[in-house]
């Protein structure tokens, strides 16, 4: 359970915060436009990349047994970095989401959009493969749990915005909601960076 709860909370906090992938499927929710299609291209593409991060990083940590240390190191200044900015963003109270209207788009047209956000994004790849990757051998043995959490977290998510934006609007439409959400993102990611660093 603690290594579903970690792989859980961990996904859910790298995606939380708002990019060009989660405002598109925000504003797709925003106008019903395809919204499950979008929704389960984004999960199924962010679940692709965590298994290949929980299970490819342990192939290669077999191989290179150097490299699980140091990618925990790395990991955790990251995600104190990542959380350093979240805290900024709170005190500052300057997190903001544009959800600029566009023409109705054809499927087709949304989902290779969605496609490009996701497959094209390199931080995609450091936050899924990397990050998730590192953490899961904090796990050894319990690495399906962890991943599965993870990935149950990614569609927890984009369900949840893609469905919920209409609620999602007019809560965020306050700045101190932005602060609020920027500050627990930021307790979270050093939350993880500690457990790294102390228990890795």
């Amino acid at each position: 359970m603690t290594a579903f709860l970690t792989g859980f909370s961990l996904a859910f906090s790298l995606i939380l915060a708002i990019g060009a992938q989660n405002a598109f499927v925000l504003r797709q929710g925003l106008r019903r436009a395809h919204v499950f299609a979008v929704c389960l291209t984004c999960a199924v593409s962010d679940g692709l990349l965590i298994a290949a991060g929980v299970s490819g990083f342990a192939l290669l940590t077999d191989a290179a047994p150097w490299i699980a240390p140091a990618m925990r190191w790395i990991g955790a200044a990251f995600l104190i970095a990542y959380g350093a900015l979240a805290a900024r963003a709170a005190w500052r109270g300057t997190s903001m989401l544009h959800v600029a209207g566009q023409g109705t788009q054809s499927l087709r047209a949304a989902l290779v959009t969605c496609l490009a956000l996701t497959w094209l994004n390199p931080h995609v790849y450091l936050d899924t493969v990397l990050l998730i990757g590192s953490v899961a051998t904090r796990f050894p043995g319990q690495e399906l749990a962890f991943g599965t959490g993870a990935v149950l977290s990614s569609f927890s998510f984009f369900f949840g915005l893609g469905y919920g934006a209409r609620l999602l609007t007019p809560f965020f439409a306050r700045p101190s909601a932005w602060r609020i959400l920027d500050a627990g993102i930021a307790f979270v990611m050093w939350g993880i960076a500690a457990g790294l660093v102390l228990h890795g």
